[in-house]
């Protein structure tokens, strides 16, 4: 089991290699080397940024760094919703956010399902705001279950390892 520091350091890993991946996709595919100098930075920093958000979302539903990030993101949002007179979107957003703190440590959000599940908005919203662009959205939801997943492995549960004994 991982503190933060240490599924921080394991998101960045399993970024490396996502990175990687996406980079060697997309030099072979000619469409998409037209990338503008502000998407060869900008894009990477945001899914790098996802990846580490996402290795952080399963512990929201305990006393933990990711919980803190989340709320205070819930927060704000929650705000600006109210401003906006977006009552229903708002008691939406509660609804969503007080889901994880419902259930026990190590409960459903440390699932194979939610890893799936959760990000799923980053596939779907893309799809449905530019569907001339189907796939917009992969990308940044590859990066969010890559980021679920270390967390996933940081904590042993895709591969249990053996427990090491004690020195003597």
């Amino acid at each position: 089991m991982a503190g933060y520091k240490g599924h921080l350091a394991g998101s960045l890993a399993f970024f490396g290699v996502y990175l990687a991946g996406l980079a060697f996709i997309f030099s072979v595919d000619q469409a998409y080397q037209q990338f503008s100098e502000l998407e060869l930075i900008g894009v990477p920093v945001v899914l790098c940024g996802l990846c580490l958000m996402f290795g952080l979302w399963p512990d929201v539903d305990t006393n933990s760094k990711g919980q803190n990030l989340f709320y205070s993101i819930f927060f704000v949002l929650d705000v600006i919703l109210i401003i906006g007179r977006r009552f229903e979107w708002a008691a939406y957003l509660g609804l969503f956010a007080i889901l994880p703190v419902l259930g026990k440590h190590r409960g459903w959000t440390h699932t194979y399902w939610a890893m799936l599940l959760i990000p799923s908005p980053l596939l779907i919203l893309p799809y449905l705001l530019f569907p001339d662009r189907p796939f917009a959205g992969l990308p940044f939801y590859g990066a969010a279950v890559v980021g679920y997943f270390s967390h996933l492995f940081m904590d042993g549960l895709v591969i249990s390892f053996p427990h090491r004994r004690a020195r003597r």
